[in-house]
């Protein structure tokens, strides 16, 4: 009972990626006191299986724990068999007559009787003669009657034995909870840093003697794939790159007067130059994009495309297809609208009247952009969209395409984000942006953790649209505490180009930056501030350095929390056992980290030394400063806003220092 990972009943297929452990856990239990056992099967694509026994966590509750590595992406299952154990029963029996010299004939004869059961299953096919030996001997010590009652049974009991039967254990009553779907992603899916860019931004001027701005094209972008690569990040990620409508066209700042030479939101996509398949004439041509993803290749960076299903009022659908749209009573086409806000440049789209050939006609727009080289898909307001439309949509890429990754840009409600993930989402935007206290970020991570299995998260500390107030009042302190946070709490992060520059001024009255570059050209000196230590890349690099050398940050599932005096410092672990990473070693990363920017702290640490697999005392490694300390379970920290606002710590495993 209870099976977990289930999503809502197998309705929807848990996932995870490759090569991830994965945690299985039931409710088992039997009528009266026999023994029994719990074995999760593992069923590959190709119909091989894996069979792993489950052990009981906590025997008076009844639950039952193991864990799963599925090694290959496609759509894994998996079933739990609970059964009765004659062997572990007999077992039972026999520690307890044995030595009080009860019935131990009658012990022996019923040990001999189950351990022929086994034996027959050699003869039978199911299991390996292997296990013949040992069974044989152990059967031959039994009969045995010129032994002790103890020397009788010794052999049945016996570690090696123990293991064999553990490992092939006799079944009776076998109920069966399954088969559950299982669908497996490609390990991007799941860890992954993210540097997002406006194109047009990149290499764009002003000219004096025109008097106007040059656009950035794509060429001068993929100039910037060097930086982006040699600061450790997997993914480039483009918005929008398709021509851009004059109606209602916005001005800087989000106002409704532009002036000569604003380029527009791109997000306000189509114009007679073309919709969502086509290109802005200012950045290129498809060959030019083509290049852009060659190079990306090149560098080792996968291209994500941004996605935003609306359009602008001169985007071709408008006249081809307005059935596709919301036409108001007054005969014109409903703009966009979440009051108080108004995006009076973009009509939404409507699945009511033609929902097949929307369909149709997004899938193929997909699809083109999928021949040429993109990989991620970061979609905009997916919340906004039917469902079922996702759903269909997803499951149709999951077969055609299932190196392709869909990350759900949906601030809303849980429940829709959450739906998003069930339904082939492989990725979500979350509301780590506001959550600041450890409190907050201890339930949020909890929260997130317990719904792994079908929804990722992706930490943001900024995006194009989101300047939190604490970014604002914080300035550069703010800007490295929450690249660290969000680097090390989850496997996926990323973060909007101009984070390095610590661009924090707001537009007044909203949560995002003045000048947005939504509305206009923004280009930066990202050399010079490099030059003249302004810049975070040397730290955005350490972070993307260390979270590819340390499997346990490329974990979510692993998470610990761990508490500290101070209320305002949050202390967590990321652990993975040795068979889990890969490396043939255990990995334990732990963190320690100031919430606020505006305050240091001096506190004591309270650790939990079996979450990170040491003893009462042990090694740690700065890994951001390369400094080492000898911690136990109580160690006092001085952390340093302004210098010092975490550490970063390897924790160092006594094998690790007998091989150096």
């Amino acid at each position: 009972m209870d099976v977990s990972p289930v999503v809502d009943g197998g309705r929807f297929p848990a996932s995870c990626v490759e090569g991830e452990t994965v945690p299985v856990r039931v409710n088992a239990f039997r009528e009266g006191h026999d023994a029994m056992g719990v074995q999760v099967v593992l069923t590959a694509p190709d119909g091989s299986e894996q069979v792993r026994r489950l052990e009981s966590v906590n025997p008076g509750l009844d639950l039952w724990e193991t864990t799963v590595r599925p090694g290959s992406t496609g759509h894994w299952s998996f079933r739990v068999e609970a059964f009765s154990s004659p062997y572990d029963t007999w077992v039972h029996t026999a520690e307890v007559k044995i030595p009080a010299g009860i019935d131990t004939a009658l012990v022996a004869a019923e040990g001999v009787q189950v351990l022929e059961r086994a034996l027959a299953e050699i003869t039978e096919g199911t299991r390996p003669e292997a296990d013949g030996p040992r069974l044989r001997a152990a059967i031959g010590s039994l009969r045995d009657t010129s032994l002790s009652p103890s020397g009788r049974v010794s052999p049945a009991l016996a570690a090696d034995l123990r293991g064999v039967m553990h490992e092939r254990p006799l079944r009776e009553g076998v109920t069966v909870a399954g088969p559950y779907p299982l669908v497996v992603h490609r390990k991007l899916a799941l860890f992954g840093s993210w540097y997002e860019c406006f194109p047009r931004s990149e290499g764009a001027r002003f000219d004096p003697e025109q008097g106007g701005w040059v656009s950035g094209t794509l060429a001068t972008a993929a100039e910037s794939l060097d930086r982006i690569a040699d600061m450790g990040f997997d993914v480039a990620y483009l918005t929008p790159i398709h021509p851009i409508g004059t109606t209602f066209r916005k001005g800087r700042n989000n106002t409704l007067d532009p002036r000569e030479g604003d380029p527009g939101s791109p997000y306000a996509i189509g114009s007679p130059d073309g919709g969502h398949d086509a290109i802005h004439p200012d950045l290129g041509t498809m060959e030019d994009f083509d290049a852009f993803v060659a190079r990306a290749k090149e560098l080792g960076l996968e291209v994500a495309m941004d996605i935003a299903l609306q359009c602008s009022p001169d985007h071709p659908w408008v006249t081809e297809h307005p059935e596709w749209f919301v036409i108001r009573p007054d005969g014109t086409i409903a703009y966009a609208e979440n009051p108080p806000k108004k995006y009076q440049d973009i009509y939404p789209l409507s699945f009511e009247a033609d929902y097949e050939g929307l369909y149709t006609a997004i899938r193929d727009m997909l699809e083109l952009w999928v021949e040429h080289g993109v990989t991620l898909f970061r979609v905009d307001n997916p919340h906004t969209k039917p469902v079922r439309f996702w759903q269909e949509l997803l499951e149709e890429f999951d077969r055609t395409h299932p190196e392709v990754i869909f990350l759900a840009e949906a601030f809303t409600r849980p429940t829709m984000m959450h739906t998003l993930g069930k339904v082939g989402f492989h990725q979500s935007y979350t509301y780590f942006t506001w959550r600041h206290s450890p409190v907050e970020l201890r339930e949020y991570l909890e929260e997130l953790a317990a719904s792994a299995h079908y929804m990722r998260p992706s930490f943001w500390p900024t995006t194009h649209d989101i300047l939190t107030p604490f970014m604002t009042g914080g300035g550069h302190r703010a800007f490295v505490l929450r690249a660290i946070l969000a680097a090390t709490l989850v496997p996926t992060w990323g973060i909007y180009s101009g984070y390095e520059l610590v661009e924090d001024v707001p537009r007044p009255g909203a949560q995002e930056q003045i000048d947005n570059e939504k509305y206009e050209y923004k280009p930066r000196d990202s050399a010079g501030a490099l030059a003249r230590g302004e810049s975070l890349e040397p730290l955005l690099r350490d972070l993307n350095r260390i979270r590819r050398e340390h499997p346990a940050l490329q974990s979510l599932t692993s998470i610990r929390f761990h508490t500290a005096d101070d209320p305002q410092v949050l202390v967590f672990s990321k652990h993975l056992e040795a068979e889990e990473t890969g490396t043939g070693t255990a990995d334990t990363v732990l963190v320690v980290s100031l919430t606020e920017h505006d305050r240091d702290a001096w506190t004591t640490l309270h650790l939990d030394p079996a979450a990170l697999g040491v003893g009462e005392e042990f090694e740690v490694e700065d890994l951001l400063t390369g400094e080492r300390f000898t911690w136990n379970r109580d160690p006092y920290v001085i952390l340093s806003a302004a210098d010092r606002p975490a550490h970063v710590l390897r924790v160092i495993h006594p094998e690790e220092e007998r091989d150096a």
